[in-house]
């Protein structure tokens, strides 16, 4: 996702360390040389290092950068890194400073920030404390209050796919935080409310693009009614049907969408990180065996497929100025690999 929000410097919030600038990682280009072997290492810190860069320059979220990164980066296991507990402090103190009315610029901007925000937090505390931490209780329950009669939200719409670019992706990204929230969340009455409304929308409102259709069987495999097992399997050997004759998977092919310059995007280029690590881990979460041919060979090209930097390439689909899927698509590239194979125990 593009810029959800831009905050003024100098607002009195918390900010994350600055990080020294050689710890920036250079613009992202296709033209980076492949790293000569895949470490999980290297990329841990180009996520730290892109997430907190984002943070502290942008001082805004963003999904392809660092509400991804809340996600994907406790995948490593062990203690949260020091990056991660200064980028999630900065998206707390955001919640904790919503309804303030000084400074001016405390309350979100858009639907799209709090539904993003609390979703990033619940994907985050699942996946380090199992528990429902009061800020994200928060966010989640001003996310429900926000959720229009048809069931979505008003969500960005900046020609910047698959995640700024169509309602669809608000109401799918709300779904997963929903299913991964810890402590039962799903069945307070906030939520419950919240999630027939939801179900009615995918009822009446089909995918608009593969994409979509797989974040929506990523949800549908941690709350109920929102697939049928027949829609589930179909999704599932769909999505094992795109794989490319190199083994991995690629974005365009995913969904239908034109560059900025109207040109089409080519569904038949080769794999990139966002495709592979995105398809793997969502056939993973659907319950595809580790073991199955189509995921082995996909991780295998990832593992080949690894930057100098510790990234994964992946063109935008919108124009050649800054290739910002490729933060998500690293991202997705850990989980993936992470995924399916057993993480090794942290050292002492």
């Amino acid at each position: 996702m593009g810029i959800l929000y831009a905050l003024a410097l100098g607002t009195g919030f918390t900010r994350a360390q600055e990080p020294a600038a050689t710890d920036r990682p250079a613009p992202t280009s296709p033209a980076e040389p492949l790293a000569d072997r895949y470490s999980a290492a290297r990329a841990a810190t180009f996520l730290d290092a892109v997430a907190l860069d984002w943070t502290n320059e942008r001082n805004c979220g963003a999904c392809h950068t660092n509400y991804n990164y809340l996600l994907a980066r406790p995948a490593l296991g062990g203690p949260q890194s020091t990056a991660m507990q200064q980028v999630r402090g900065f998206f707390e103190d955001r919640v904790a400073n919503w309804d303030k009315p000084d400074p001016p610029d405390a309350q979100p901007r858009w639907d799209t920030e709090v539904v993003a925000t609390a979703v990033a937090l619940a994907c985050n505390d699942a996946a380090t404390t199992g528990k429902l931490h009061p800020r994200t209780r928060q966010a989640l329950d001003r996310m429900w209050s926000l959720q229009r009669p048809d069931g979505a939200w008003d969500w960005l719409k900046c020609d910047w796919p698959p995640y700024e670019h169509d309602d669809y992706c608000g109401a799918t990204f709300a779904a997963i935080g929903l299913g991964l929230a810890p402590d039962a969340y799903q069945n307070t009455e906030p939520a419950r409310q919240g999630l027939d409304k939801l179900r009615r929308f995918f009822q009446h409102n089909p995918p608009p693009s593969l994409h979509h259709q797989a974040m929506l069987l990523w949800a549908s495999m941690r709350v109920d009614g929102l697939m049928d097992q027949d829609q589930q399997q179909a999704t599932i050997q769909t999505l094992l049907n795109r794989q490319r004759p190199d083994g991995g998977w690629n974005l365009p092919s995913l969904g239908t969408w034109n560059r900025h310059d109207g040109s089409p995007n080519d569904p038949n280029i080769p794999s990139d990180g966002f495709g592979t690590g995105f398809v793997i881990y969502v056939l993973r979460q659907a319950g595809v065996p580790a073991s199955h041919d189509k995921l082995q060979q996909g991780t295998a090209w990832l593992k080949a497929n690894q930057r100098l930097s510790g990234r994964w390439f992946t063109r935008s689909l919108s124009n050649d100025k800054a290739h910002y899927i490729a933060n998500a698509g690293t991202g997705f590239a850990l989980l993936a690999i992470t995924a399916c194979e057993p993480v090794a125990e942290p050292k002492p």
